[in-house]
């Protein structure tokens, strides 16, 4: 970007809400070399504030190429003085005559009015060198693209957070940006869809629910852990989840039921290695085993472990990875028996919570007005606000745990406790 001369003038004009503002303020971050400052209301009015200022900027001690100032839409601050406009071109033009500044001055006004700009162009009638362009219009980025900058511009403001948490889906996005007029006006929209559903998420369920997914190796670590956030505690990561569905479902499958769902029960997916059940889940036919000691050790560290029992720490959080050795090995070939026993080895994962004195049962249905599920592992920890935890064991064959499978095992869940709270109606 270059500004031949001293002096050079360029009034923008843009709907509100199309981003002139926010587009001027970002040209520093993109052209290191400007220094890019906005003039108040003193400096437009009168022509020593306008000098003052000028030199206070120019003393920073970064040697910019240019400076771009901003006059940030004083239409009603001028209103009634019809004289405003010329009186600060001449003063532009008489700065572009004196060379003491040192360094070349770009003047962005900013403007709602077609009209207004239209006078700001005709007060450069007799200085027209300074002029950059009399009908300059600034129309924001494609339609298109809103529902994504909403979503990102949401994400890099609240520490990562989806619109999804806070129940505003990407169709909600979608709708709104063809409502709106400008993308200002669609990101005043969408906030007036969070004020509204703020105050629903504060919500009074009792019960969380844990899908358990065993896993065997790094690659299945990896497939489970892509559509959960797992520093904070493998809470299913709905635009992970719903990226994988297909157009069809994305547009067929109630959608809003099943995330309402999702918030409502606190959904996690939770992996644990197989071979931190081998050691304790052998002979699941055995009602009554004995255990070691030793192995309830590991079992205490597990992730699955720390978040049935309320104790999750993101401080201290360690990603679970692949542990190559001996027992693993054997806990693999241990791991394919027991996906045909789903249900001995939630008795048995019931059994070592109680050992670790954690209220747990197995096989507990559940009731609601509005439906039943059934919970393979039920624990009831009461110093938690939602003191009950409904444990779904995904025992599926490591062949089984493709990205597909984990994606239809959540839709499974999803639906069945959107029914469960009485979100969606049973078929």
């Amino acid at each position: 970007m270059q500004v031949s001369g001293g002096i050079r003038f360029l009034p923008i004009y843009g709907k509100s809400g199309s981003g002139k503002s926010c587009a001027a303020r970002e040209l520093a971050t993109h052209l290191p070399e400007c220094r890019v400052f906005e003039l108040p209301r003193d400096a437009i009015q009168s022509g020593d504030a306008l000098r003052r200022h000028l030199e206070l900027e120019a003393r920073s001690p970064q040697q910019h190429k240019l400076c771009v100032a901003i006059v940030d839409q004083y239409e009603e601050e001028v209103a009634g003085q019809g004289n405003i406009p010329s009186q600060f071109i001449e003063q532009l033009s008489l700065l572009d005559r004196d060379k003491t500044l040192g360094r070349p001055i770009l003047f962005i006004w900013l403007t709602t009015k077609r009209d207004f700009q239209a006078s700001l162009t005709a007060a450069t009638s007799r200085n027209e060198r300074i002029l950059l362009s009399g009908e300059f219009e600034l129309v924001g980025p494609e339609r298109s693209d809103w529902p994504s900058i909403i979503e990102e511009t949401f994400h890099f403001h609240n520490q990562d957070k989806s619109l999804a948490d806070f129940q505003v889906l990407q169709d909600n996005l979608e709708r709104v940006s063809l409502e709106r007029p400008t993308l200002g006006s669609a990101i005043e929209a969408v906030g007036g869809m969070l004020s509204t559903t703020v105050e629903g998420l504060q919500d009074l369920s009792i019960y969380q629910v844990v899908m358990l997914w065993p896993v065997t190796d790094g690659q299945r670590i990896t497939r489970v852990g892509q559509f959960t956030d797992q520093r904070a505690g493998y809470k299913v990561d709905w635009p992970a989840w719903y990226r994988q569905l297909n157009r069809d479902d994305q547009t067929q499958l109630p959608i809003h039921e099943y995330n309402r769902a999702r918030l409502y029960f606190d959904l996690r997916l939770v992996p644990i290695a197989a071979a931190d059940l081998y050691p304790l889940c052998r002979n699941l036919e055995d009602e009554n085993p004995t255990l070691a000691p030793s192995y309830f050790i590991r079992f205490k560290k597990t992730h699955f472990y720390n978040i049935v029992t309320g104790n999750w720490n993101p401080d201290t959080f360690s990603p679970l990875r692949e542990r190559e050795s001996e027992r693993a090995e054997e806990a693999r070939a241990w791991y394919e028996g027991v996906t045909q026993n789903p249900v001995g080895l939630g008795r048995r994962i019931a059994k070592l919570l109680q050992h670790c004195g954690i209220q747990a049962q197995y096989e507990q249905d559940v009731t609601s007005p509005y439906a039943t599920v059934r919970a393979d592992v039920l624990v009831d920890r009461p110093s938690e606000p939602k003191h009950k935890v409904i444990v779904e064991l995904k025992a599926y064959s490591a062949e089984n745990t493709m990205p597909s499978s984990i994606r239809d095992a959540i839709r499974t869940t999803l639906k069945r406790h959107a029914q469960f709270g009485g979100f969606l109606q049973r078929q």
